[in-house]
């Protein structure tokens, strides 16, 4: 029997277990993949605690990405074969699709072939993070040449995907980071300035790079207390997309600052685009365009195997990593 990572009530990465479950078959237009590999993410720490928009229901599987070659396919699907190694697009309910495992089964349409010459390991680390900052700063955003983007938590593994993004644009990226010790990592793949924000005032720095016109587009998944600094942080109308809540803190908009410039908040998830084919065949485009020509690369931060899921899961709640945390069946 296959194994998959399950938990049954909600709480921390301990509250997760590895079990045998039954073999899982492919329904109509849907694919089953044997697991190589899984890209972890911050949407399933949300799961597991409760405080996502999907609700667990008990026993859970959990996750959204997940690397291997297809081993069976269900009826009506015409564009996918046994064998084809592909990678799944998160467009889909954890609920009723948690690929944490050595076995997955996915809607056709979220399973994308992937380049040959990425790894597994690359492979289970490219949708959900370029999709995620694909749709803030090209799809909605419009970023491009010249612009000024902020991002926050820049280390994360969307944070990465949005700096190569907007690089690959002609945009100027200014990253944030709490600490030091990543902020060489962070001009080493791409960004152009760095604010330390437990040694630096995040607005006037920002102010001070851009010679007071401010940011452009930021694109934070903190929330919380940060917002009036991102408000003081914005250029003259700019945009602030929220696509998370890692902040505990109650947050507000900052009214009157927001009124001065001319502000727009927009909350943002990655299922505006991949929910939808239209959008979400652009994105792939955007994507494997970038994968092409080097302008994409995923950066991983850590491999686990699956029996250590839960310490994998610790890791990314500890803040340390770089990258994409991936765990290895």
């Amino acid at each position: 029997m296959p194994k998959a990572v399950l938990f049954d009530e909600l709480g921390g990465a301990d509250v997760l277990r590895v079990a045998e479950v039954p073999e899982l078959e492919p329904g109509e237009g849907e694919v089953r993949i044997k697991v190589e590999t899984i890209g972890l993410n911050r949407a399933e720490i949300l799961f597991r605690e409760g405080r996502y928009h999907d609700k667990p229901e008990f026993p859970s599987r959990i996750g959204y990405e997940a690397c291997g070659a297809i081993d069976a396919v269900g009826r009506g699907v015409e564009d996918l074969a046994l064998g084809d190694r592909v990678s799944t697009i998160p467009c889909f309910s954890m609920v009723e699709y948690g690929v944490c495992g050595e076995q997955a089964v996915v809607p056709a349409f979220a399973a994308a072939r992937y380049p040959d010459r990425l790894t597994p390991a690359e492979g289970a680390s490219i949708w959900m993070q370029y999709f995620t900052a694909y749709g803030a700063l090209i799809e909605f955003g419009k970023v491009g040449e010249g612009d000024t983007v902020l991002l926050t938590a820049a280390s994360s593994s969307v944070g990465v995907a949005a700096i190569q993004i907007a690089k690959s644009v002609g945009a100027r990226v200014i990253a944030t980071t709490r600490g030091g010790g990543k902020k060489d990592f962070l001009l080493n793949i791409g960004a152009d300035r760095v604010v330390v924000t437990d040694e630096e005032d995040l607005a006037e720095r920002v102010m001070e790079i851009t010679g007071g016109a401010g940011a452009d587009v930021v694109f934070d998944p903190v929330v919380g207390s940060t917002l009036p600094k991102l408000a003081d942080a914005a250029a003259y109308q700019g945009s602030i997309f929220l696509y998370g809540r890692l902040s505990p803190e109650p947050a507000e908009i900052p009214l009157f600052p927001a009124l001065r410039r001319g502000l727009t908040f927009r909350c943002y998830t990655i299922m505006e685009i991949t929910k939808f084919p239209e959008k979400r065949e652009r994105g792939k485009k955007f994507i494997y365009d970038g994968l092409e020509s080097g302008a994409l690369k995923p950066i991983i931060a850590k491999t686990f195997p699956l029996d250590e899921a839960a310490g994998a899961y610790e890791y990314m709640a500890s803040n340390q990593q770089m990258g994409k945390i991936v765990v290895e069946v």
